[in-house]
């Protein structure tokens, strides 16, 4: 397939507000009486249409059955040969009064030619056929909408969890049965889910999405194809993802060019989801301004047959998944954008917050996925975006956790499916400091396994000593350790010297917990058994 074969929407006729209804069903029900008596048994019907014009091509839409008893047929091959053209899905001919049976040669013609044909009784009217056909597409279009509604409800469910790109995907090959995978403009794979497909497949889908994310005017939305016997389709996304994330990306394919599908295979195809492709508004196009540094996503799927409501439930998600990998544009980023460039020509952090927002206060969140998984990319700004906040950090390496600055001066709250630590909020020039308490408190949250921990600032009696004393006297106290050492007592205390508990947070065995406690002991020369000795050991690490 080429861009070239790709119907245009401007001179493709309307379809039916209907899905297809399959020959084998219209004979099925014995009442009709019907039977078929040449051509092939499968074929879909979009329409019924009655005519005894001796050409109705200049009629026909296609997908049609015709109904006609034959009044003006004087040349069976021939008119069979122009129903085909014409697209028509079958021909049902009427016996008595004008012919006896069906005549021979028209036999013949469609079994030549690869047209259904039909005998129709001369007890069943052809107003009951086309009723029965309206029924059954009635009936079709109820299992339709049901499959619709449900994959709606589930593709929400899942753009609502802590992972919505990788759910909405899961969902999305759980319902067309097949593969969905977010592919980048290179055909790299971001997400995947649903069964593997063929190499030649795999191959075929980087191509289309390297099709629909070109960024050039008059680039296709969707684009469509078939590969060693599988239903192939591509849609641009409206969002992209930074090209500063694909360090920690692999699996990159390699497209090929996959096999064109022959005429025959494109007609059957449009016969029978020409409809279907109509029915739902085209999916959102991409920004028009998409920034250097970004790469365009597309959605590729691949199923083993084309089902009706599947391009709507594809459009679904084409529409959720633009607005989870969207980014934000605007006056917000264009600050942004200011910001970074006038850090990195050498202005001091004070000097390019305002072009963030509001002065202050910050909080910092650190966060990590609840089942251990690394958040990439998208997955941690989803979750900037849940606590209302496009500055994210999503960290590279594999222990790094997710780091998000909040501009707003309260704690945030829970997020299903991640375990958070906050620092308090804080002005902006603390902020390096927030970030190691933010780090704590994470540390803090996953050895007691709750869901958020935040730091607060020292309050009561602590805060009736002036912080420069009060730091001078902690420096004072701690000289003796080292920061690993001071860091291992300051988590072992608020932890209220759990062995277990300490060496969860972190992440070190409960053997090297104890060594560090007694080297402490050792060097501050007290017995941390005392109350009194750890609250003033608390009250000092509090003040770094």
């Amino acid at each position: 397939m080429d861009e070239s074969s790709m119907p245009s929407p401007s001179v493709t006729a309307p379809g039916p507000p209907t899905p297809p209804v399959p020959l084998a069903a219209l004979l099925a029900r014995e009442e009709l009486g019907l039977r078929r008596i040449a051509g092939p048994a499968d074929a879909d019907l979009l329409w019924v249409h009655t005519s005894e014009m001796a050409d109705p091509y200049p009629y026909l839409l296609g997908g049609e059955l015709l109904l006609s008893a034959g009044v003006l047929l004087t040349d069976p091959d021939r008119y069979v040969a122009r129903l085909v053209e014409a697209g028509a899905a079958a021909l049902g001919f009427g016996v008595r009064p004008v012919h006896e049976s069906v005549p021979e040669a028209l036999v013949e013609a469609c079994d030549r030619h690869g047209l259904p044909l039909l005998e129709v009784p001369p007890e069943t009217p052809f107003t009951t056929i086309a009723r029965a056909v309206w029924r059954l597409m009635a009936e079709a279009r109820h299992r339709e909408l049901r499959r619709v509604t449900r994959a709606q409800q589930a593709l929400a469910t899942a753009a609502a969890r802590p992972d919505p790109v990788p759910a909405v995907l899961h969902q999305l090959a759980a319902h067309l049965g097949g593969r969905a995978v977010l592919l980048t403009a290179t055909g790299e794979e971001l997400h995947t889910a649903g069964r593997h497909p063929s190499p030649e497949a795999a191959a075929a889908l980087a191509r289309l999405a390297g099709l629909v994310t070109r960024d050039r005017p008059g680039a296709p939305a969707s684009a469509t194809d078939t590969a060693g016997g599988t239903q192939l389709s591509a849609y641009a996304l409206g969002g992209e993802v930074s090209s500063a994330s694909s360090r920690d990306r692999s699996d990159l394919r390699t497209p090929t060019r996959a096999d064109r599908p022959t005429q025959g295979q494109a007609r059957d195809e449009r016969r029978t989801h020409a409809r279907d492709e109509r029915v739902t508004a085209p999916p959102p196009e991409p920004q028009p301004q998409p920034q250097p540094q970004g790469e365009r996503l597309a959605l590729a799927l691949a199923t083993r047959r084309r089902e009706p409501g599947d391009h709507t439930v594809a459009g679904i998600a084409v529409v959720l998944l633009s607005l989870l990998t969207a980014p934000h544009r605007g006056t917000d980023a264009a600050g942004r954008s200011a910001a970074l460039v006038r850090l990195l020509l050498g202005a001091s952090p004070a000097e390019v917050a305002p072009l963030l927002g509001p002065e202050g206060p910050w909080t910092v969140v650190h966060a990590r996925r609840t089942d251990g998984t690394r958040a990439d990319a998208l997955t941690a700004g989803a979750l900037g975006a849940s606590l209302g906040s496009t500055l994210v950090d999503a960290g590279y390496g594999e222990a790094d956790a997710v780091r998000v600055l909040l501009q707003e001066p309260h704690a945030p709250a829970p997020q299903p499916g991640w375990t958070l630590g906050a620092a308090p909020p804080t002005p902006l020039p603390a902020l390096p400091t927030a970030d190691l308490r933010a780090a704590r408190a994470l540390a803090h949250a996953e050895a007691t396994r709750t869901p958020l921990a935040t730091e607060t600032p020292a309050t009561g009696l602590a805060s009736l000593i002036p912080p420069d004393r009060a730091a001078a006297h902690a420096r004072t106290l701690l000289a003796p350790l080292t920061p690993p050492l001071a860091e291992t007592l300051r988590c072992w205390l608020s932890l209220h010297g759990s062995w277990d508990r300490t060496a969860v947070a972190l992440a070190v065995h409960r053997n090297t917990v104890r060594q560090r406690i007694g080297r402490c002991a050792e060097l501050l020369g007290t017995d941390l058994d005392d109350m009194d000795v750890r609250t003033e050991l608390w009250f000092a690490l509090r003040q770094e």
